[in-house]
């Protein structure tokens, strides 16, 4: 049935709603992310209400509309800047969210334009950043305007001015003759996810305003209407094509102008690639994909494009992107879905910490029903409330993250979510110290605390004590078997067999992977055993030094505080656990059970082995930290704490859990401890942004520029 003929006018009504519906919503979300810097929704989010408006215009052309923003590039320039009119336009890209819809692209250009099959490709990262012209008039730049809506951008070439990466006179080599009458080249400008997170916290310490992402912070960086603020900020710039030149042959091929650019001192990405067919375009974006975390600027796809000029040419362009070139979007990282509720789970060490229960959502390439609100400060300074539409966030392994609220979808009248006063698990009190930041359950026999502190004795870090997780600590815990990690060792078989969905060959299994555990090292066991900020480095630096559990229990904290990578603080946990006579009571069931806590082999501080279930290990990694002292603070991507200090430990490094004289370097992630980095800057110790960490691990070298 044609739009033209009679039909279920009704539906047709629904569907003309939907429409004006979805272009009122986008017209808004494009307002909020182009022209205020200020997205309320994530880009994966924006993309599927355009791509719902691009199709129910497909089917029913009548619903179509010039002025729809389906047509439509960017948004309007602001009036802060003056106008500079692009020509060409500065086009936008269509998109693609998979293989499949790839090779389409590829066979729809092979029909109109048959000599692009077989052509050489090239790929290009997806930056997420700002696009930018630059125009140069005999080698100097003279303009620099963003995008806008394609036609009319911004004049911004004062701020550009301050940006390190753009030269201000090309470095035309004198081989090629003159310079260029004319020279202008389109480009992205982003600032580094170091740079972005270390700008935030200094925003943050000052109350003032924070980015969402490196691209807003980068937007909101170039359009001030101070070129001086802009020269504060850490802004750079990748250079992806030229859209004109005069005075010079213009190149055959994209990747010949891409030469010509870098040739004439301007930055193009070195990871820019050129392919022949869809299987080395997989290949390609396949491993940008896995690797987007590993580089210091951020990046939400892969651009592809014809290589060849001539067939560029002939394929054109539509309204709004170019037929020659396709956006590939990798999954998001960022999505919105419904906050159902927010509740608190209990620690080992009795800590409260909030997370959300929301409406399943794929984000990451996984999907994620609940997230970290990390503490009550954090939920007030987020105000995220049980019932608002949520941004969440999941990169790479990272725990998933509540973001931020869209207000403009909160339900009127929507409560603020309030801290509870009692624990969920046992009924105590929640109590929280003036100072800190953590609320605690003062209840040490809470049920929810027993548990977790097995659950961690058990643990890959700890005593590795296979299938002792917590859904089966719980039950164990609920049947009266077990109190603390000491009774682990007295469960007589035929009480484990007798738990639910239990049998005999599990239980002798579990009964097996106890007895194994008895041997695990001595710094094992102070893992497993919980004490307060004694990690896995500094549990090592004490096996080492004292070699038994009973030399470190009869030491007092001077001699404790003494130790490497020890101090004052860890020293008067360690000291403060073992005169806890309820911790007395757990060791002596250790020992009765005959744990040997022996010590780790005299040498050279290194890794106590943890047990992979990947084969047999090639040779250890060269030792590139030999005798250094690098400090960890903070979330590092793709690592966890402990994996974190292991990858030191294991090229020669040691790892203390505090900063002093000894160190070399810290190295910070995200949400560091602001000790720890005032401690760095007192002494001057380098820092080390937690991108370049594995720059650090690889060449033993402090990576140049922080």
């Amino acid at each position: 049935m044609s739009d033209s003929e009679p039909g279920d006018s009704d539906e047709m009504a629904e569907t003309a709603e939907r429409a004006a519906e979805l272009r009122r919503l986008i017209e808004h979300h494009a307002s909020a992310y182009y022209q205020l810097d200020a997205p309320e929704i994530p880009d994966a989010d924006y993309d599927a209400l355009l791509a719902e408006l691009r199709d129910i215009e497909a089917s029913h052309p009548s619903l179509r509309s010039e002025s729809s923003p389906s047509e439509k590039v960017g948004a309007p320039p602001l009036a802060l800047f003056a106008e500079v009119r692009h020509d060409p336009p500065m086009m936008s890209l269509d998109n693609v969210f998979d293989m499949e819809e790839m090779a389409g692209w590829m066979e729809k250009m092979a029909r109109v334009v048959p000599e692009v099959s077989g052509a050489p490709l090239v790929c290009e990262p997806k930056i997420d950043g700002l696009a930018v012209s630059l125009v140069y008039r005999d080698g100097l730049l003279v303009q620099a305007a963003t995008r806008g809506n394609g036609r009319v951008g911004e004049d911004v070439t004062a701020n550009v001015m301050t940006i390190g990466a753009v030269p201000h006179r090309l470095a035309w080599p004198s081989s090629l003759g003159p310079v260029p009458a004319l020279l202008e080249v389109r480009g992205e400008v982003y600032m580094p996810v170091p740079d972005f997170e270390e700008m935030n916290r200094r925003q943050m310490e000052a109350s003032e305003r924070t980015f969402a992402n490196p691209r807003n912070a980068a937007a909101g960086s170039l359009r001030q209407k101070d070129p001086a603020v802009t020269a504060t900020r850490p802004l750079s710039y990748w250079a992806y094509q030229l859209a004109l030149i005069e005075g010079y042959p213009m190149p055959e091929t994209h990747s010949g102008c891409l030469e010509l650019l870098g040739s004439c001192g301007l930055p193009v990405n070195p990871r820019t690639r050129v392919v022949v067919g869809i299987g080395e375009v997989m290949s390609v974006c396949a491993e940008w994909q896995a690797g987007r975390h590993d580089l210091d600027y951020e990046i939400d796809g892969a651009v592809v494009k014809v290589d060849d000029l001539g067939l560029q040419e002939r394929l054109g362009a539509t309204s709004h992107a170019p037929r020659w070139a396709i956006a590939l979007k990798f999954p998001p990282e960022e999505r919105s879905t419904r906050l159902v509720d927010i509740q608190v789970s209990i620690g080992r060490t009795g800590r409260a910490t909030p997370f959300a229960v929301l409406q399943p959502v794929v984000v990451g390439g996984s999907t994620v029903s609940m997230a970290t609100l990390h503490n009550e400060d954090q939920v007030r300074l987020k105000d995220v409330r049980p019932g608002d539409m949520v941004v969440v966030r999941k990169a790479g392994d990272v725990i998933p993250e509540v973001l931020r609220p869209v207000l403009s979808e909160r339900p009127a009248g929507l409560p603020a979510w309030r801290f509870p006063r009692r624990c969920p698990s046992c009924g105590g009190p929640l109590v929280r110290l003036p100072g800190e930041a953590d609320t605690f359950c003062t209840n040490i026999d809470c049920p929810a605390q027993r548990v977790q502190r097995v659950v961690h004795f058990a643990s890959r870090a700890g005593m590795d004590i296979e299938g002792f997780g917590e859904k089966r600590v719980g039950q164990l815990v609920d049947l009266g078997l077990v109190r603390d990690p000491g009774d682990l060792y007295g469960i007589p078989t035929g009480d484990l067999a007798g738990v639910e969905r239990l049998g005999d060959l599990s239980a002798q299994n579990l009964e097996a992977a106890l007895q194994a555990s008895k041997s695990r090292p001595l710094d094992r066991l102070l893992v497993g055993l919980g004490i307060r900020h004694l990690g896995p480095a500094a549990s090592r630096s004490l096996a080492l030094s004292l070699r038994s559990l009973d030399a470190i229990a009869a030491s007092d904290e001077s001699t404790l505080a003494g130790i490497d990578g020890i101090g004052p603080v860890i020293a008067a946990s360690v000291r403060g656990f073992f005169d806890s006579e309820a911790n007395q009571a757990v060791i002596a069931k250790l020992r009765s059970a005959g744990v040997l806590a022996a010590a780790p082999p005299a040498g050279p501080l290194q890794a106590s082995p943890v047990p992979s279930t990947a084969g047999p290990s090639t040779a250890g990694p060269a030792q590139t930290l030999a005798g250094r002292s690098v400090v960890v603070t903070g979330t590092l991507e793709g690592y966890s704490r402990a994996e974190a200090e292991e990858a030191i430990i294991a090229r020669g490094g040691k790892c203390p859990g505090s900063v002093s004289k000894r160190t070399w370097a810290v190295v910070v992630g995200t949400d560091p401890g602001a000790s720890k980095l005032k401690k760095a800057d007192e002494l001057g110790i380098p820092v080390v942004p937690g991108a370049r960490f594995e720059d650090l691990l690889s060449s033993g070298e402090l990576p140049v520029g922080g």
